[in-house]
């Protein structure tokens, strides 16, 4: 949770600072919602949901409203900053993208994979080449050409699984 000056703990501040960049980069514009937006979505232990977000956003601006969050999160999506898993409908930090490395592409169309724990709604983003380039043979093959590629495994995580 940002503290009372409205920064978020150090390991946050750091990829905030990488997205910052990113943005700058690119010729776009972190504010300071989109900012705070994505450092609530990178906090969270799970993916989290707008509503969430909203309530969290309106602990320091109360006149926050739903589109004043979904057009943070279109943003946030549109860099390549956060995915959705869409099973969850919930939101999730990219780390690849706010890890301050130079990563895909404006658009952020690299394939990931995500694995949803049923039982205590972990989600662990993976990017695994051979899954891309399966999920692309198997599309050709059947005559279709892919572009973005999100795959959502859900099972049992490690620690879940122990008996």
């Amino acid at each position: 949770m940002p503290s009372q000056d409205g920064r978020f703990p150090k390991r946050v501040e750091v990829m905030l600072d990488a997205a910052h960049a990113a943005c700058a980069a690119q010729g776009a514009r972190l504010t300071a919602l989109r900012r705070q937006v994505l450092g609530l979505v990178l906090e969270s232990a799970q993916p989290i949901g707008a509503y969430a977000l909203l309530d969290r956003l309106k602990e320091s601006r109360t006149g926050a409203a739903p589109p004043t969050v979904y057009r943070a999160l279109e943003f946030l999506l549109e860099h390549g900053f956060v995915h959705k898993v869409e099973r969850l409908n919930a939101f999730i930090g990219c780390h690849s993208a706010t890890s301050g490395h130079e990563h895909h592409d404006h658009d952020h169309a690299h394939t990931v994979q995500f694995l949803i724990c049923g039982k205590c709604g972990r989600v662990q983003e993976l990017e695994d080449e051979s899954v891309r380039s399966a999920l692309a043979t198997a599309a050709s093959r059947a005559g279709f050409a892919p572009g973005r590629m999100t795959v959502e495994v859900e099972g049992v995580c490690r620690d879940c699984a122990r008996p």
